[in-house]
């Protein structure tokens, strides 16, 4: 893509995917761009300017055709790709996002967990089995795995990253309670849970100071 897309697009992206999906799942097939702004809560104003960002897919006096616009944001995105994937922590949070069947049906394949706890090592977690981070290189490798997600306790993260990266992954999904350091040519999404429960406590407490 020739055009630098600010990141503030580029996160409002995913919202009209799964916007667009519903309205295919209601059999809605044409929106225009203020119907549209009515159920995301974007204006339509931005919702033009977004998407013209990659060429505009509207069409003056018709709208948006709902699947055309769908499919255009899935490429966009890459869903249109699938994803090699492992989860590194098999902790509650790693077999929750394991369990999680959203994964596979957008393209992200998630082969493996791994931990450093024997008692975790073995089990199955839904079909996939917990292996030890000893076996993680040559897994790796072995099965293409371009994305990892961090589920391990925050003093491991970074560690866990450097070795990621020695090994081959692209990207990272990192949900330790830190941020992690990488190259440029790596790609990584931190998702801090805590931080976005603190916003939701400001919100609730927002003007009763």
């Amino acid at each position: 893509m020739s055009k630098k897309v600010s990141m503030a697009v580029i996160r409002r992206l995913p919202k009209y995917h799964r916007y667009l999906a519903d309205l295919l799942d209601k059999e809605v097939y044409r929106i225009s761009s203020k119907e549209l702004s009515e159920i995301i809560g974007f204006t339509a104003s931005q919702i033009r300017q977004d998407l013209n960002n990659f060429g505009g897919f509207g069409q003056q006096g018709y709208g948006y055709n709902v699947e055309e616009l769908y499919n255009e944001l899935s490429k966009i995105l890459g869903l249109d790709k699938s994803y090699n994937t492992i989860i590194l922590g098999a902790g509650n949070l790693g077999q929750a996002l394991a369990n999680y069947s959203g994964f596979r049906r957008s393209g992200f394949k998630v082969k493996a967990l791994f931990d450093i706890n024997p008692r975790l090592v073995g089990i199955k977690i839904q079909d996939l089995e917990v292996m030890d981070v000893e076996k993680m290189e040559e897994f790796i490798k072995k099965e293409d795995i371009t994305i990892a997600v961090i589920c391990t306790p925050k003093e491991k993260a970074q560690e866990s990253a450097n070795k990621l990266i020695e090994y081959g992954i692209k990207g990272i999904w990192n949900f330790a309670p830190m941020d992690i350091t990488v190259p440029e040519n790596i790609k990584v999404e931190e998702v801090n849970l805590s931080e976005s429960l603190y916003v939701l406590s400001y919100m609730l407490n927002d003007g009763l100071m």
